[in-house]
């Protein structure tokens, strides 16, 4: 069986799942709520200076009968004492010693940095986080994503974090940026021992069509919020593989968005992370959600005779390249299998009327035929199709060698070249 134990930036966890820094954190009771059902590791709510909350703090978007498929929070770092958060913090290390339990701070000056360091160092934390990802409320006070957005700014205040900590340090980056590779080298050259990675992204979920009120709703008004859960998944895998793969960047990364599956986390970690955060779909379910997380990763690594979580990590980050590196002469098209097709014929709707007109329809059968020869293998009819594996892109052997943009006759620099 393999072994789910991580070291992450020296962090020791009994497995690769933790709670991200978010409601589900708030308290010592949740957390060990949450380390009896068996999280590795969980990242306390973050911690500042006294903080107010609004009431009517999330909305969401709903997909057809999904609930919850992305979660808007205008909801601001804890507003609990500090006292308490760092007393609670204190329990749960001496009845969880083998758990990982990282604080999340954010301040202002370099003195709050280093006093809230020294006070959660002193009760045995085993890292910290640094919040320089929230996209509301404290973004307006210089906090948060203000400083997750200003590469100079992170690399100052990350710097003074490690004049004082001597337990590992995760500077958690903002997605609400042009180029996450600049926040984490800006993170890795301040010092830091590893990032995390995507915050919330800045989001207005709806509007109530009778009132006309922007959700969720503070008598009337809103604000733009931080979005999470399912449907930023892509976005955060994107960022992820992006910092995996740069030639300059050598930290751990903890992945973050989306989660909600062993499946989910195991793409992460191909992508480069070494652990991953959960906190909507906890919001959603609740902690027993990592019961099948834990059974459902032990058995993918068994199924590729894999031994720990680190055989995992990083497979899939060299895998996404710039598109003018991309083979312009392999090709792909459709396949129906009429055996399961069940004739609804949605993949000719979206095909004529969304696509290439690469679908027919064939009398005395409502199974539609690929027009293979204008087929431009762009897999949207297999996407649509309700019946899983009923169409397949097939590759089709074109005969030709590879041949990617630079060395395409049409590119520019060729046609120059060639003059």
């Amino acid at each position: 069986m393999a072994d789910l134990k991580i070291n992450f930036a020296g962090i020791i966890a009994p497995n690769p799942f933790w709670l991200a820094s978010a409601p589900p954190t708030n308290t010592g009771y949740q957390v060990m709520r949450a380390f009896e059902a068996g999280w590795g590791g969980a990242v306390w709510k973050t911690l500042g200076q006294p903080i107010v909350n609004v009431s009517s703090r999330y909305g969401a978007l709903n997909y057809k009968n999904d609930r919850m498929m992305g979660l808007n929070n205008i909801e601001l770092i804890t507003d609990r004492p500090l006292e308490v958060n760092i007393r609670e913090m204190k329990e749960v290390k001496e009845r969880f010693p083998n758990h990982a339990l990282i604080a999340s701070m954010m301040f202002e000056t370099k003195e709050e940095w280093h006093d809230c360091i020294k006070r959660c160092e002193d009760v045995g934390v085993d890292g910290f986080e640094l919040n320089f990802g929230c996209p509301h409320g404290m973004c307006e006070r210089g906090m948060g994503s203000a400083v997750g957005q200003n590469p100079d700014v992170c690399e100052k205040i990350t710097s003074w974090v490690m004049e004082a900590a001597t337990k590992p340090v995760i500077v958690k980056l903002t997605p609400n940026i042009t180029d996450i590779t600049k926040a984490g080298l800006a993170a890795q050259r301040g010092g830091a021992n590893a990032v995390s990675l995507i915050n919330t992204i800045n989001s207005v979920t709806r509007v109530d069509l009778e009132t006309f009120e922007p959700m969720p709703s503070v008598n009337g008004y809103s604000t733009h919020g931080g979005y999470c859960g399912p449907a930023v998944k892509p976005i955060a895998l994107n960022m992820v593989s992006a910092l995996a793969a740069h030639p300059d960047f050598h930290l751990p990364i903890s992945g973050i968005g989306g989660i909600e599956t062993w499946r989910d986390s195991a793409e992460f970690i191909l992508m480069g992370a070494s652990s991953v955060q959960v906190c909507t779909a906890v919001m959603h379910y609740g902690f027993r959600i990592v019961t099948d997380m834990i059974t459902g990763m032990s058995d993918y690594l068994d199924s590729k005779n894999m031994k720990a979580i680190e055989d995992l990590v990083g497979h899939t980050a060299h895998r996404v390249k710039r598109w003018e590196e991309l083979d312009l002469n392999y090709k792909v098209v459709a396949h129906i299998d009429p055996g399961t097709c069940i004739g609804c014929q949605l993949c000719y709707i979206a095909c004529e009327d969304g696509a290439h007109q690469s679908i027919a329809l064939q009398e005395g059968t409502r199974v539609p035929a690929i027009k293979e020869e204008s087929c431009v293998g762009c897999n949207l009819c297999s996407l649509v199709c309700p019946v899983d594996d009923c169409i397949s892109m097939v590759k089709v052997n074109t005969g030709k060698e590879k041949l990617v943009w630079a060395e395409h006759p049409a590119n520019p620099h060729q046609i120059a070249a060639i003059h």
